[in-house]
This record gives C-alpha cells, sequence and structure tokens, in this order.
C-alpha cells in the first residue's frame, strides 16, 4: 500500500468540496475541532478549525473529510495528491494509520471542506498581560493562503457535496 509521504518525503495528506455558498460568504465558513492526535504536530486535540465549504482543494492542504467506511465520523486529514479514485489524504502523525493507508483514496463527494485558520484553546494561561500576549500570538495560525475559487457547479446549478447534511459545527477526529 502506497505511503502518505510526497515526491520530497514531507507527509502528506487531505480532501475536497461541500456547502452551497449561497447567502453571501459567511455561509461558507463554519468550525471544527480536533479530536485525536493523528495530525500532529500540526494539530493538537481540542484545536478549533475555521473551515470553509466548497474551496478548492490543493495537495498540502489540510482538510475535513468524511471517512469513507464510516459517513457519520468526520476526519482531519491533509490531502496529500489527486489520485484516480479522488484524495489520498494522511495524518501528519505517522504513528497513526486512520488515514488513506488504511482505506484508500477519498472520494471527492466525501470532502467536506478544507481547513483555513488555526485557533488554539488557553491551557493553563495566567490572566496577566504576558502569558495572554504569548497566547494570542501562538493561538491562532492560518493553514492555507487567501480563498480560493469555488469548485465549478454540477448541472442542476448548485454544488456538490453533502451541504445539507452538515451542521455549522462539525466534530472532527
Amino acid at each position: 500500500m502506497p505511503e502518505c509521504t510526497s515526491q520530497d518525503g514531507l507527509t502528506r495528506g487531505e480532501g475536497r468540496r461541500a456547502g452551497d455558498g449561497r447567502g453571501g460568504p459567511l455561509k461558507r465558513i463554519g468550525l471544527a475541532e480536533v479530536y485525536n492526535p493523528s495530525m500532529r504536530p500540526t494539530l493538537r486535540p481540542g484545536d478549533q478549525l475555521v473551515v470553509v465549504y466548497g474551496a478548492a482543494v490543493r495537495p498540502g492542504d489540510i482538510v475535513v473529510v468524511r471517512h469513507p467506511f464510516q459517513h457519520d465520523l468526520l476526519i482531519v486529514k491533509r490531502a496529500v495528491e489527486r489520485r484516480a479514485g479522488g484524495w489520498w489524504v494522511c495524518g501528519d502523525n505517522p504513528l497513526v494509520q486512520n488515514d488513506s493507508r488504511e482505506f484508500g483514496a477519498v472520494p471527492d463527494e466525501l470532502v467536506v471542506a478544507r481547513a483555513w485558520l488555526r485557533v488554539r484553546p488557553p491551557r493553563g494561561v495566567q490572566p496577566s498581560p504576558v502569558p495572554l500576549l504569548r497566547w494570542v500570538l501562538s493561538a491562532l495560525r492560518p493553514l492555507t493562503g487567501p480563498l480560493r475559487p469555488r469548485p465549478p457547479l454540477s448541472p442542476s446549478g448548485s454544488p456538490a457535496g453533502l451541504s445539507g447534511l452538515l451542521s455549522r459545527r462539525l466534530r472532527a477526529r
């Protein structure tokens, strides 16, 4: 089975698409929470992700995808590359294999959103100015560049994906 590394040897992983985008850009933005260590050191359990529904995905992006075998389970992975069956996705933590090494490429229709920003919760931050300032400077980290164009619409005029099934706040592991 292929490893979750790119040609340059860096660990990669993640996916693509969802959301209807009608009603303005804020309808395309949501939150996801990380629950397991598969994306360490980039993401830790408890981190919040600001995600963009319907954003185009490129190799190296962090994405939220529906698990191919458990569609009610959302997982956070890194998009490695496009393959014939969809996106090859992997976690940044090589010790956790709940990714494409286990279930293969993820079809485009199972890619829910692309992560845009990581928000790390304040853990043990003292309520004084210096520790609060350190937390603020380290808590927010952009995960991608500027928003990319949305994927093309289906013949019915709506984006492909599972937009009607998604909640505004995702719980992803």
